[in-house]
Protein backbone atom coordinates (compact mmCIF):
# COMPACT_ATOMS: atom_id res chain seq x y z
CA UNK A 1 0.00 0.00 0.00
CA UNK A 2 1.08 3.44 -1.41
CA UNK A 3 1.50 5.86 1.95
CA UNK A 4 1.40 9.85 0.94
CA UNK A 5 2.34 12.59 2.88
CA UNK A 6 -1.41 13.71 2.72
CA UNK A 7 -2.15 10.63 4.37
CA UNK A 8 0.34 11.08 6.86
CA UNK A 9 -0.81 14.29 7.50
CA UNK A 10 -4.34 13.26 7.94
CA UNK A 11 -2.93 10.60 10.44
CA UNK A 12 -1.11 13.26 12.47
CA UNK A 13 -4.19 15.75 12.86
CA UNK A 14 -6.68 12.71 13.77
CA UNK A 15 -4.02 11.63 16.28
CA UNK A 16 -3.91 15.29 17.93
CA UNK A 17 -7.68 15.78 17.71
CA UNK A 18 -7.72 12.13 20.27
CA UNK A 19 -7.03 13.99 23.56
CA UNK A 20 -10.00 16.38 22.95
CA UNK A 21 -12.23 13.34 23.45
CA UNK A 22 -11.20 12.52 27.29
CA UNK A 23 -13.75 14.51 28.84
CA UNK A 24 -16.41 13.40 31.65
CA UNK A 25 -18.90 10.83 30.00
CA UNK A 26 -21.84 13.84 29.84
CA UNK A 27 -24.76 10.81 29.93
CA UNK A 28 -23.16 9.88 33.42
CA UNK A 29 -23.35 13.74 34.74
CA UNK A 30 -26.80 13.85 36.19
CA UNK A 31 -27.62 17.19 37.01
CA UNK A 32 -28.78 20.14 34.84
CA UNK A 33 -26.18 22.48 36.35
CA UNK A 34 -23.58 20.08 35.58
CA UNK A 35 -24.22 19.05 32.10
CA UNK A 36 -25.03 22.99 31.25
CA UNK A 37 -20.89 23.72 33.02
CA UNK A 38 -19.63 20.80 30.53
CA UNK A 39 -21.58 22.32 27.54
CA UNK A 40 -20.02 26.08 28.87
CA UNK A 41 -16.97 24.66 28.91
CA UNK A 42 -16.75 23.40 25.68
CA UNK A 43 -18.18 26.57 23.99
CA UNK A 44 -15.33 28.43 25.69
CA UNK A 45 -12.73 25.67 24.38
CA UNK A 46 -14.36 26.11 20.86
CA UNK A 47 -13.96 30.21 21.05
CA UNK A 48 -10.60 29.59 22.32
CA UNK A 49 -9.64 27.84 19.38
CA UNK A 50 -10.68 29.89 16.79
CA UNK A 51 -9.14 32.61 18.13
CA UNK A 52 -5.91 30.64 17.83
CA UNK A 53 -6.27 29.54 14.54
CA UNK A 54 -7.82 32.55 13.21
CA UNK A 55 -5.80 35.63 14.84
CA UNK A 56 -7.29 38.01 12.41
CA UNK A 57 -10.38 36.93 13.88
CA UNK A 58 -9.37 37.47 17.42
CA UNK A 59 -7.77 41.24 16.48
CA UNK A 60 -10.70 41.88 15.20
CA UNK A 61 -12.57 40.82 18.59
CA UNK A 62 -10.22 43.56 20.16
CA UNK A 63 -7.87 40.55 21.53
CA UNK A 64 -4.61 41.18 20.69
CA UNK A 65 -2.70 37.92 22.37
CA UNK A 66 -2.28 36.57 18.48
CA UNK A 67 -1.59 40.34 17.15
CA UNK A 68 1.74 38.88 15.69
CA UNK A 69 0.79 36.14 13.78
CA UNK A 70 -1.49 35.58 10.69
CA UNK A 71 -3.85 32.59 9.46
CA UNK A 72 -2.68 29.63 8.30
CA UNK A 73 -4.11 29.36 5.06
CA UNK A 74 -2.58 25.70 4.26
CA UNK A 75 -4.70 23.00 2.62
CA UNK A 76 -3.30 20.82 5.73
CA UNK A 77 -4.79 23.54 8.09
CA UNK A 78 -8.28 23.15 6.42
CA UNK A 79 -7.99 19.54 7.16
CA UNK A 80 -7.27 20.51 10.79
CA UNK A 81 -10.03 22.46 11.05
CA UNK A 82 -12.71 20.20 9.53
CA UNK A 83 -10.97 17.41 12.15
CA UNK A 84 -12.02 19.70 14.66
CA UNK A 85 -15.40 20.42 13.89
CA UNK A 86 -16.25 16.42 13.82
CA UNK A 87 -14.76 16.48 16.98
CA UNK A 88 -16.79 18.89 18.58
CA UNK A 89 -19.86 17.79 16.81
CA UNK A 90 -19.16 14.41 19.20
CA UNK A 91 -18.79 15.82 22.06
CA UNK A 92 -21.38 18.19 21.53
CA UNK A 93 -24.10 15.79 21.05
CA UNK A 94 -22.81 13.37 23.89
CA UNK A 95 -23.98 16.50 25.97
CA UNK A 96 -28.12 15.62 27.06
CA UNK A 97 -30.26 18.79 27.16
CA UNK A 98 -32.90 17.76 28.95
CA UNK A 99 -34.20 20.22 31.46
CA UNK A 100 -31.58 22.83 29.75
CA UNK A 101 -32.55 26.62 29.84
CA UNK A 102 -33.89 28.21 27.05
CA UNK A 103 -30.93 30.09 25.67
CA UNK A 104 -28.52 27.17 26.61
CA UNK A 105 -31.00 24.27 24.65
CA UNK A 106 -30.37 27.34 21.64
CA UNK A 107 -26.90 27.84 22.03
CA UNK A 108 -26.58 23.82 21.81
CA UNK A 109 -28.18 23.12 18.67
CA UNK A 110 -26.65 26.35 16.92
CA UNK A 111 -23.25 25.28 17.19
CA UNK A 112 -24.32 22.00 16.43
CA UNK A 113 -25.71 23.36 13.29
CA UNK A 114 -22.84 25.47 12.48
CA UNK A 115 -20.69 22.89 12.56
CA UNK A 116 -22.80 20.62 10.42
CA UNK A 117 -23.15 23.44 7.53
CA UNK A 118 -19.45 23.47 7.79
CA UNK A 119 -18.72 19.81 7.36
CA UNK A 120 -21.28 20.01 4.36
CA UNK A 121 -19.38 22.78 2.97
CA UNK A 122 -16.23 20.48 3.61
CA UNK A 123 -17.68 17.29 1.62
CA UNK A 124 -18.08 19.58 -1.35
CA UNK A 125 -14.88 21.35 -1.02
CA UNK A 126 -16.18 24.82 -1.07
CA UNK A 127 -12.67 25.63 0.24
CA UNK A 128 -10.75 25.13 -2.90
CA UNK A 129 -12.16 28.09 -4.31
CA UNK A 130 -11.65 31.00 -2.07
CA UNK A 131 -11.07 33.76 -4.17
CA UNK A 132 -13.01 36.38 -6.19
CA UNK A 133 -13.39 39.75 -7.49
CA UNK A 134 -15.38 40.49 -4.63
CA UNK A 135 -13.01 39.21 -1.62
CA UNK A 136 -9.59 37.22 -1.07
CA UNK A 137 -6.53 36.71 0.64
CA UNK A 138 -5.02 39.48 -1.63
CA UNK A 139 -7.77 41.99 -0.65
CA UNK A 140 -8.08 41.15 2.40
CA UNK A 141 -4.41 41.46 3.61
CA UNK A 142 -4.47 44.87 2.28
CA UNK A 143 -6.67 45.65 4.40
CA UNK A 144 -4.56 44.73 6.93
CA UNK A 145 -3.75 48.44 8.62
CA UNK A 146 -6.78 49.10 8.47
CA UNK A 147 -7.63 46.45 10.76
CA UNK A 148 -4.74 46.23 13.70
CA UNK A 149 -4.34 48.42 16.68
CA UNK A 150 -1.47 51.26 15.73
CA UNK A 151 -1.05 52.28 19.39
CA UNK A 152 2.32 51.13 20.75
CA UNK A 153 5.61 49.91 20.03
CA UNK A 154 4.67 46.72 20.54
CA UNK A 155 1.15 46.91 18.39
CA UNK A 156 3.93 48.21 15.36
CA UNK A 157 6.09 45.75 16.15
CA UNK A 158 2.97 42.86 15.81
CA UNK A 159 2.17 44.58 12.90
CA UNK A 160 5.74 43.87 10.81
CA UNK A 161 6.02 40.36 12.12
CA UNK A 162 2.45 40.05 10.18
CA UNK A 163 4.15 41.78 6.99
CA UNK A 164 7.17 38.96 7.28
CA UNK A 165 3.75 36.73 6.90
CA UNK A 166 2.53 37.43 4.19
CA UNK A 167 4.61 35.81 1.30
CA UNK A 168 3.64 32.45 3.78
CA UNK A 169 0.21 33.07 3.39
CA UNK A 170 0.25 34.09 -0.39
CA UNK A 171 2.39 30.58 -0.75
CA UNK A 172 -0.23 28.85 0.85
CA UNK A 173 -3.24 30.17 -0.57
CA UNK A 174 -1.34 29.26 -4.04
CA UNK A 175 -1.23 25.85 -3.12
CA UNK A 176 -4.82 25.64 -2.39
CA UNK A 177 -5.82 26.84 -5.30
CA UNK A 178 -3.69 24.74 -7.18
CA UNK A 179 -5.67 21.79 -5.42
CA UNK A 180 -8.63 23.63 -7.16
CA UNK A 181 -7.33 23.49 -9.91
CA UNK A 182 -6.59 20.18 -10.27
CA UNK A 183 -10.13 19.07 -8.96
CA UNK A 184 -11.81 21.30 -11.75
CA UNK A 185 -13.29 23.08 -9.23
CA UNK A 186 -12.66 26.64 -10.58
CA UNK A 187 -14.55 30.03 -10.42
CA UNK A 188 -15.70 32.10 -13.49
CA UNK A 189 -12.86 32.80 -16.16
CA UNK A 190 -13.76 36.56 -16.73
CA UNK A 191 -13.99 37.33 -13.01
CA UNK A 192 -10.74 35.75 -12.27
CA UNK A 193 -8.95 37.57 -14.94
CA UNK A 194 -9.74 40.88 -12.72
CA UNK A 195 -7.90 39.52 -10.35
CA UNK A 196 -3.93 40.12 -11.06
CA UNK A 197 -5.38 43.55 -11.79
CA UNK A 198 -6.54 43.79 -8.55
CA UNK A 199 -2.91 42.84 -7.20
CA UNK A 200 -0.97 45.42 -8.94
CA UNK A 201 -3.60 47.91 -7.71
CA UNK A 202 -2.50 46.67 -4.59
CA UNK A 203 1.53 46.91 -5.22
CA UNK A 204 0.73 50.68 -7.02
CA UNK A 205 -0.97 52.23 -4.13
CA UNK A 206 1.09 50.20 -1.08
CA UNK A 207 -1.18 50.63 1.52
CA UNK A 208 1.39 48.64 3.86
CA UNK A 209 3.31 51.78 4.45
CA UNK A 210 0.18 53.50 5.67
CA UNK A 211 1.23 53.21 9.08
CA UNK A 212 4.57 54.99 8.65
CA UNK A 213 2.72 58.08 7.70
CA UNK A 214 1.62 59.21 11.25
CA UNK A 215 2.80 57.81 14.87
CA UNK A 216 0.99 58.10 17.85
CA UNK A 217 2.97 60.90 20.27
CA UNK A 218 3.73 58.47 22.70
CA UNK A 219 6.09 56.71 20.13
CA UNK A 220 9.54 58.59 20.57
CA UNK A 221 11.36 59.66 17.17
CA UNK A 222 14.15 56.89 17.65
CA UNK A 223 11.18 54.08 17.58
CA UNK A 224 9.47 55.77 14.67
CA UNK A 225 12.97 55.74 11.91
CA UNK A 226 13.11 52.02 13.81
CA UNK A 227 9.87 51.06 12.87
CA UNK A 228 9.62 52.83 9.05
CA UNK A 229 12.95 51.39 8.18
CA UNK A 230 11.69 47.93 9.50
CA UNK A 231 8.06 48.40 7.87
CA UNK A 232 9.57 49.50 4.45
CA UNK A 233 12.25 46.95 4.20
CA UNK A 234 9.39 44.29 5.17
CA UNK A 235 7.19 45.80 2.62
CA UNK A 236 9.86 46.65 -0.37
CA UNK A 237 11.84 42.65 0.26
CA UNK A 238 9.07 40.57 1.03
CA UNK A 239 5.54 41.84 0.91
CA UNK A 240 5.25 43.29 -2.54
CA UNK A 241 7.53 40.77 -4.15
CA UNK A 242 5.24 37.97 -2.64
CA UNK A 243 1.96 40.06 -4.41
CA UNK A 244 3.57 40.48 -7.82
CA UNK A 245 4.65 36.83 -8.02
CA UNK A 246 0.43 35.86 -6.71
CA UNK A 247 -0.16 38.61 -9.41
CA UNK A 248 1.77 36.34 -11.89
CA UNK A 249 0.22 33.32 -10.46
CA UNK A 250 -3.54 34.35 -11.16
CA UNK A 251 -3.07 35.48 -14.79
CA UNK A 252 -0.85 32.71 -16.20
CA UNK A 253 -1.63 29.66 -14.36
CA UNK A 254 -5.02 30.18 -12.59
CA UNK A 255 -7.32 32.69 -14.17
CA UNK A 256 -6.75 30.60 -17.65
CA UNK A 257 -8.01 27.05 -16.12
CA UNK A 258 -11.70 29.42 -14.88
CA UNK A 259 -14.86 27.98 -16.05
CA UNK A 260 -16.57 29.39 -18.47
CA UNK A 261 -20.43 28.93 -17.86
CA UNK A 262 -21.57 31.13 -15.38
CA UNK A 263 -23.90 28.58 -13.23
CA UNK A 264 -22.44 26.88 -9.84
CA UNK A 265 -24.57 24.14 -10.93
CA UNK A 266 -22.15 23.31 -13.79
CA UNK A 267 -19.55 22.17 -11.56
CA UNK A 268 -19.66 18.94 -9.97
CA UNK A 269 -22.52 18.24 -7.87
CA UNK A 270 -23.83 21.19 -9.07
CA UNK A 271 -27.66 21.63 -7.91
CA UNK A 272 -26.56 20.29 -4.09
CA UNK A 273 -23.67 23.00 -4.51
CA UNK A 274 -26.80 25.52 -5.16
CA UNK A 275 -28.89 24.54 -2.58
CA UNK A 276 -26.11 24.28 -0.32
CA UNK A 277 -24.90 27.85 -0.79
CA UNK A 278 -29.49 29.08 -0.42
CA UNK A 279 -29.16 27.34 2.93
CA UNK A 280 -25.89 28.72 3.87
CA UNK A 281 -26.77 31.61 2.79
CA UNK A 282 -30.67 31.91 3.82
CA UNK A 283 -31.06 29.14 6.54
CA UNK A 284 -34.09 28.05 4.68
CA UNK A 285 -34.55 25.23 2.10
CA UNK A 286 -36.57 26.98 -0.12
CA UNK A 287 -36.30 25.70 -4.08
CA UNK A 288 -34.67 27.82 -6.61
CA UNK A 289 -38.01 28.66 -8.20
CA UNK A 290 -40.02 29.40 -5.45
CA UNK A 291 -37.09 31.95 -4.73
CA UNK A 292 -37.76 33.14 -8.31
CA UNK A 293 -40.98 33.49 -8.28
CA UNK A 294 -41.30 35.35 -4.49
CA UNK A 295 -38.82 37.68 -6.19
CA UNK A 296 -41.03 38.73 -9.24
CA UNK A 297 -43.58 39.22 -7.30
CA UNK A 298 -41.69 41.48 -4.98
CA UNK A 299 -40.59 43.36 -8.03
CA UNK A 300 -44.10 43.96 -9.17
CA UNK A 301 -45.70 45.17 -5.49
CA UNK A 302 -42.22 47.18 -4.93
CA UNK A 303 -43.06 49.14 -8.64
CA UNK A 304 -46.38 49.70 -7.77
CA UNK A 305 -45.20 51.61 -4.80
CA UNK A 306 -42.58 53.57 -6.40
CA UNK A 307 -45.34 54.38 -9.53
CA UNK A 308 -47.31 55.83 -6.41
CA UNK A 309 -44.80 58.25 -5.64
CA UNK A 310 -44.45 59.43 -9.29
CA UNK A 311 -47.96 60.07 -10.24
CA UNK A 312 -47.94 62.08 -6.69
CA UNK A 313 -45.02 64.19 -7.85
CA UNK A 314 -47.22 65.06 -11.47
CA UNK A 315 -45.39 62.36 -13.54
CA UNK A 316 -47.43 60.14 -15.83
CA UNK A 317 -45.76 57.30 -14.88
CA UNK A 318 -42.51 55.62 -13.45
CA UNK A 319 -40.74 55.48 -16.44
CA UNK A 320 -41.01 59.35 -16.36
CA UNK A 321 -40.08 59.82 -13.39
CA UNK A 322 -36.90 57.60 -13.48
CA UNK A 323 -35.75 59.97 -16.99
CA UNK A 324 -36.36 62.76 -15.03
CA UNK A 325 -34.05 61.94 -11.82
CA UNK A 326 -31.63 60.78 -14.12
CA UNK A 327 -30.99 64.18 -15.57
CA UNK A 328 -31.81 65.83 -12.57
CA UNK A 329 -28.20 67.43 -11.20
CA UNK A 330 -29.19 67.66 -7.61
CA UNK A 331 -28.95 63.56 -7.45
CA UNK A 332 -25.55 63.36 -9.33
CA UNK A 333 -22.59 63.22 -7.24
CA UNK A 334 -19.95 65.53 -8.10
CA UNK A 335 -17.23 63.92 -6.28
CA UNK A 336 -16.45 60.75 -4.42
CA UNK A 337 -16.33 63.04 -0.87
CA UNK A 338 -20.22 64.07 -1.66
CA UNK A 339 -21.04 60.86 -1.40
CA UNK A 340 -19.10 59.97 1.66
CA UNK A 341 -20.54 63.13 3.33
CA UNK A 342 -23.62 62.10 2.66
CA UNK A 343 -23.49 58.97 3.99
CA UNK A 344 -21.78 60.47 7.18
CA UNK A 345 -25.09 63.11 7.77
CA UNK A 346 -27.81 60.43 7.45
CA UNK A 347 -26.08 58.52 9.93
CA UNK A 348 -25.34 61.39 12.46
CA UNK A 349 -29.46 62.52 11.99
CA UNK A 350 -30.31 59.05 12.90
CA UNK A 351 -28.08 58.63 15.64
CA UNK A 352 -30.42 60.35 18.31
CA UNK A 353 -33.52 58.70 17.15
CA UNK A 354 -32.32 55.33 18.10
CA UNK A 355 -33.72 55.61 21.78
CA UNK A 356 -37.04 55.90 19.92
CA UNK A 357 -36.81 52.53 18.46
CA UNK A 358 -34.18 50.59 21.16
CA UNK A 359 -33.63 49.84 24.55
CA UNK A 360 -30.45 48.38 23.48
CA UNK A 361 -27.72 51.20 21.95
CA UNK A 362 -24.69 50.46 20.27
CA UNK A 363 -21.92 52.14 22.49
CA UNK A 364 -19.02 52.29 19.84
CA UNK A 365 -18.44 54.85 17.41
CA UNK A 366 -18.83 54.20 13.29
CA UNK A 367 -16.93 55.91 10.53
CA UNK A 368 -17.11 56.67 6.73
CA UNK A 369 -14.62 56.02 4.31
CA UNK A 370 -14.24 55.50 0.85
CA UNK A 371 -13.63 51.54 -0.99
CA UNK A 372 -9.80 51.53 -2.26
CA UNK A 373 -9.64 52.16 -5.54
CA UNK A 374 -7.94 48.56 -5.96
CA UNK A 375 -10.85 46.98 -4.62
CA UNK A 376 -13.37 48.61 -6.56
CA UNK A 377 -14.97 45.95 -7.67
CA UNK A 378 -16.53 45.09 -4.22
CA UNK A 379 -19.91 46.99 -2.74
CA UNK A 380 -20.29 49.21 -0.05
CA UNK A 381 -19.94 47.54 3.28
CA UNK A 382 -19.47 47.31 7.21
CA UNK A 383 -16.85 46.40 8.53
CA UNK A 384 -16.92 45.50 12.81
CA UNK A 385 -15.13 47.76 15.05
CA UNK A 386 -13.86 46.04 18.05
CA UNK A 387 -16.11 45.51 21.58
CA UNK A 388 -14.78 48.82 23.66
CA UNK A 389 -14.93 50.93 20.93
CA UNK A 390 -11.22 51.47 20.64
CA UNK A 391 -11.33 50.57 16.72
CA UNK A 392 -14.39 52.51 15.92
CA UNK A 393 -17.18 50.02 12.98
CA UNK A 394 -16.28 51.65 9.58
CA UNK A 395 -18.78 52.19 6.90
CA UNK A 396 -16.93 51.64 3.62
CA UNK A 397 -18.66 52.99 0.25
CA UNK A 398 -18.42 52.52 -2.96
CA UNK A 399 -17.13 55.68 -5.18
CA UNK A 400 -15.43 54.94 -8.10
CA UNK A 401 -16.47 56.10 -10.97
CA UNK A 402 -18.50 58.67 -8.96
CA UNK A 403 -19.79 60.31 -12.12
CA UNK A 404 -22.08 58.04 -13.04
CA UNK A 405 -23.80 57.08 -9.48
CA UNK A 406 -26.82 58.54 -7.88
CA UNK A 407 -27.38 60.05 -4.71
CA UNK A 408 -31.22 59.17 -4.52
CA UNK A 409 -30.63 55.90 -2.25
CA UNK A 410 -28.06 57.29 0.05
CA UNK A 411 -30.36 57.54 3.12
CA UNK A 412 -31.32 54.16 2.23
CA UNK A 413 -27.78 52.67 2.65
CA UNK A 414 -26.53 54.69 5.20
CA UNK A 415 -28.92 53.10 7.22
CA UNK A 416 -28.35 49.70 6.37
CA UNK A 417 -24.59 49.92 7.08
CA UNK A 418 -25.00 52.63 9.34
CA UNK A 419 -27.41 52.88 12.28
CA UNK A 420 -30.03 51.13 12.90
CA UNK A 421 -28.43 48.35 10.47
CA UNK A 422 -25.08 46.80 10.40
CA UNK A 423 -23.71 49.02 12.88
CA UNK A 424 -26.05 48.94 15.62
CA UNK A 425 -26.81 44.91 15.11
CA UNK A 426 -23.16 44.05 15.52
CA UNK A 427 -22.04 45.86 18.56
CA UNK A 428 -24.83 45.15 20.07
CA UNK A 429 -23.98 41.74 19.66
CA UNK A 430 -20.59 41.94 20.67
CA UNK A 431 -21.75 43.26 24.47
CA UNK A 432 -24.33 40.69 25.10
CA UNK A 433 -24.40 39.39 28.34
CA UNK A 434 -25.22 35.69 29.62
CA UNK A 435 -24.33 33.91 26.04
CA UNK A 436 -21.08 32.43 25.24
CA UNK A 437 -18.66 34.20 23.52
CA UNK A 438 -18.86 32.25 19.93
CA UNK A 439 -22.83 34.21 20.19
CA UNK A 440 -21.49 37.26 20.57
CA UNK A 441 -18.30 37.48 18.38
CA UNK A 442 -18.31 33.87 16.87
CA UNK A 443 -21.65 33.71 14.47
CA UNK A 444 -22.89 35.42 11.13
CA UNK A 445 -25.76 34.99 9.51
CA UNK A 446 -26.66 36.35 5.83
CA UNK A 447 -29.98 36.10 6.21
CA UNK A 448 -30.23 37.61 9.40
CA UNK A 449 -27.94 40.22 9.33
CA UNK A 450 -28.77 41.61 6.28
CA UNK A 451 -32.26 40.83 6.47
CA UNK A 452 -32.00 43.21 9.78
CA UNK A 453 -29.70 45.49 7.63
CA UNK A 454 -32.67 45.78 4.72
CA UNK A 455 -35.28 46.20 7.43
CA UNK A 456 -33.31 48.98 9.17
CA UNK A 457 -34.47 50.90 5.80
CA UNK A 458 -37.80 51.57 6.39
CA UNK A 459 -37.40 52.24 9.87
CA UNK A 460 -36.18 55.61 9.08
CA UNK A 461 -39.51 56.40 8.21
CA UNK A 462 -41.39 55.52 11.45
CA UNK A 463 -38.71 59.01 13.11
CA UNK A 464 -39.41 61.64 10.20
CA UNK A 465 -37.09 61.06 7.92
CA UNK A 466 -37.73 60.08 4.57
CA UNK A 467 -39.22 63.30 4.11
CA UNK A 468 -37.93 64.39 0.51
CA UNK A 469 -39.92 61.63 -1.53
CA UNK A 470 -37.28 61.26 -3.94
CA UNK A 471 -35.56 59.96 -0.81
CA UNK A 472 -38.29 57.86 -0.23
CA UNK A 473 -38.25 56.72 -3.16
CA UNK A 474 -34.59 55.60 -2.95
CA UNK A 475 -35.48 53.51 -0.26
CA UNK A 476 -38.20 51.56 -2.42
CA UNK A 477 -35.53 51.19 -5.23
CA UNK A 478 -33.40 50.26 -2.43
CA UNK A 479 -35.75 47.01 -1.54
CA UNK A 480 -36.07 46.52 -5.09
CA UNK A 481 -32.88 46.13 -5.75
CA UNK A 482 -32.76 43.18 -3.14
CA UNK A 483 -35.41 42.16 -4.66
CA UNK A 484 -34.60 41.97 -8.45
CA UNK A 485 -31.53 39.53 -6.74
CA UNK A 486 -33.78 36.75 -6.12
CA UNK A 487 -34.80 36.50 -9.61
CA UNK A 488 -31.48 37.19 -11.04
CA UNK A 489 -29.56 34.92 -8.54
CA UNK A 490 -31.79 32.29 -9.34
CA UNK A 491 -32.06 33.01 -12.95
CA UNK A 492 -28.20 32.53 -13.39
CA UNK A 493 -27.38 29.39 -11.28
CA UNK A 494 -30.70 27.54 -11.71
CA UNK A 495 -32.44 28.66 -15.21
CA UNK A 496 -29.05 29.24 -17.20
CA UNK A 497 -29.71 33.10 -17.30
CA UNK A 498 -26.03 34.50 -19.46
CA UNK A 499 -24.73 37.78 -18.11
CA UNK A 500 -26.16 39.84 -20.75
CA UNK A 501 -29.95 38.27 -19.31
CA UNK A 502 -29.04 39.93 -16.06
CA UNK A 503 -27.75 43.11 -17.32
CA UNK A 504 -30.51 43.60 -19.76
CA UNK A 505 -33.00 42.82 -16.27
CA UNK A 506 -31.47 44.85 -13.95
CA UNK A 507 -31.56 47.92 -16.10
CA UNK A 508 -35.12 47.23 -17.01
CA UNK A 509 -35.75 46.86 -13.29
CA UNK A 510 -34.07 50.89 -12.95
CA UNK A 511 -33.19 49.82 -9.41
CA UNK A 512 -29.53 51.08 -9.27
CA UNK A 513 -26.71 52.83 -11.35
CA UNK A 514 -24.95 51.32 -14.25
CA UNK A 515 -21.49 51.17 -12.21
CA UNK A 516 -23.85 48.73 -9.59
CA UNK A 517 -25.43 47.03 -12.30
CA UNK A 518 -22.05 45.63 -14.00
CA UNK A 519 -20.29 45.03 -10.59
CA UNK A 520 -23.55 43.44 -8.83
CA UNK A 521 -23.76 41.33 -11.94
CA UNK A 522 -20.28 40.06 -11.16
CA UNK A 523 -20.99 39.60 -7.64
CA UNK A 524 -23.81 37.29 -8.27
CA UNK A 525 -21.64 34.56 -10.70
CA UNK A 526 -19.05 34.93 -8.32
CA UNK A 527 -21.16 34.10 -4.91
CA UNK A 528 -23.72 32.39 -5.46
CA UNK A 529 -27.33 32.88 -2.98
CA UNK A 530 -25.11 35.30 -1.00
CA UNK A 531 -27.60 38.46 -2.43
CA UNK A 532 -30.59 35.71 -1.51
CA UNK A 533 -30.25 36.76 1.59
CA UNK A 534 -31.17 40.34 2.14
CA UNK A 535 -34.77 40.01 1.29
CA UNK A 536 -35.32 36.66 2.46
CA UNK A 537 -34.49 38.00 5.84
CA UNK A 538 -35.86 41.32 5.88
CA UNK A 539 -39.31 39.19 4.89
CA UNK A 540 -39.05 36.92 7.81
CA UNK A 541 -38.54 39.81 10.40
CA UNK A 542 -41.44 41.70 8.87
CA UNK A 543 -43.40 38.63 9.24
CA UNK A 544 -42.52 37.94 12.44
CA UNK A 545 -43.21 41.79 13.40
CA UNK A 546 -46.86 41.80 12.10
CA UNK A 547 -47.71 38.40 13.89
CA UNK A 548 -46.62 40.37 17.20
CA UNK A 549 -48.55 43.49 16.22
CA UNK A 550 -51.48 41.01 15.34
CA UNK A 551 -50.87 38.95 18.38
CA UNK A 552 -49.93 41.47 21.38
CA UNK A 553 -52.42 44.81 19.84
CA UNK A 554 -52.03 47.47 21.84
CA UNK A 555 -49.67 45.94 24.36
CA UNK A 556 -47.22 45.75 21.48
CA UNK A 557 -44.11 47.61 22.29
CA UNK A 558 -41.89 48.20 18.97
CA UNK A 559 -38.69 48.55 21.37
CA UNK A 560 -39.02 45.49 22.80
CA UNK A 561 -39.93 43.82 19.79
CA UNK A 562 -36.55 45.21 18.50
CA UNK A 563 -34.77 44.31 21.72
CA UNK A 564 -35.73 40.60 21.57
CA UNK A 565 -34.66 40.23 17.79
CA UNK A 566 -31.00 41.38 18.66
CA UNK A 567 -30.84 40.43 21.95
CA UNK A 568 -29.79 36.37 20.81
CA UNK A 569 -27.53 37.30 18.32
CA UNK A 570 -27.19 35.91 14.78
CA UNK A 571 -29.63 33.00 14.45
CA UNK A 572 -31.02 31.13 11.46
CA UNK A 573 -34.51 32.49 10.09
CA UNK A 574 -36.27 29.05 12.04
CA UNK A 575 -34.71 29.76 15.63
CA UNK A 576 -35.71 33.62 15.13
CA UNK A 577 -39.05 32.73 14.43
CA UNK A 578 -39.05 30.42 17.45
CA UNK A 579 -37.78 33.09 19.95
CA UNK A 580 -40.40 35.73 18.80
CA UNK A 581 -43.03 32.91 18.91
CA UNK A 582 -42.03 32.40 22.09
CA UNK A 583 -41.51 36.00 23.43
CA UNK A 584 -45.44 36.45 22.24
CA UNK A 585 -46.26 33.46 24.37
CA UNK A 586 -44.88 35.48 27.17
CA UNK A 587 -46.04 38.40 26.91
CA UNK A 588 -49.81 37.15 26.49
CA UNK A 589 -48.54 35.15 29.58
CA UNK A 590 -47.48 38.37 31.66
CA UNK A 591 -51.08 40.29 31.10
CA UNK A 592 -53.09 37.41 32.17
CA UNK A 593 -50.71 37.12 35.49
CA UNK A 594 -51.68 40.77 35.82
CA UNK A 595 -55.30 40.78 35.20
CA UNK A 596 -55.39 37.90 37.30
Amino acid sequence: MKITLRCILCSLFLLAALPLFAQPNAKAVQSVADRVALQNALFEEYFENALREFPERATSAGDYRYNDRLSDYSLEAVERHHQSDVDYIHRLKAIPTDGFADQDAVSHDLLLRVLRMRLEDYELHEYLMPINQQNGVHTGLADLPNSVPLDSVKHYEDYIARLHQIPRVLWQATGVLREGMRQNLMPVRFLLEKLPGQCEGIIKADPFLRPTKKYPASISPEDQQRLTRQITAAVNDEVLPAYKQFAAFLRDEYAPHGRTTLAITSLPDGQRRYRNNIYGRTTTHMEPEEIHQLGLREVARIQTEMTAIATKLGYPDLAAFRAALKNNAKYKPTSSEQILDDFRRYIAQMEPKLPQLFGRLPGAPVTVEAIPEFQSAAATHYVTGTPDGSRPGRVVVATSHFEERTLVDDEAIAYHEGVPGHHLQLSIAQKLSGLPRFRQRGLFFSAYSEGWALYAEELGKEVGFYQDPVSDYGRLASELFRAVRLVVDTGIHAKGWTRDQVVEYMRQSGAVDEPTIQSETDRYIAWPAQALSYKLGQLKIRELRRRAEKELGPRFDIKAFHDKILDGGALPLDMLDARINQWIAEQKTAVQKTKG
